[in-house]
């Protein structure tokens, strides 16, 4: 099983704000997510970002793949480089 940190859409109609999740690859991307380790809201000013730094770190460990888009918000954070 492969598994991905990459992000799931929760939010309104035009006001989207995104959760960081755990997921199995083959799971669509609002489907069902094994862990939620942060959130990202780009609407507010300057952008909302929260990650469960000790979780997040857990996972990369047990080979968890980001997104590109989880990737630049873990740079932005210090967590990756």
């Amino acid at each position: 099983m492969s598994v991905n940190m990459r992000l799931t859409r929760i939010g309104g109609k035009k006001d989207p704000v995104w959760r960081v999740v755990v997921a199995d690859s083959r799971a669509p991307r609002d489907g069902r997510a094994i862990e939620t380790v942060g959130r990202y809201n780009a609407q507010t000013d300057p952008s909302t970002i929260v990650l469960d730094e000790e979780r997040v770190r857990h996972w990369l460990s047990k080979g968890a793949q980001p997104s590109e888009p989880v990737r630049k918000l873990l740079k932005i954070q210090g967590i990756a480089r």
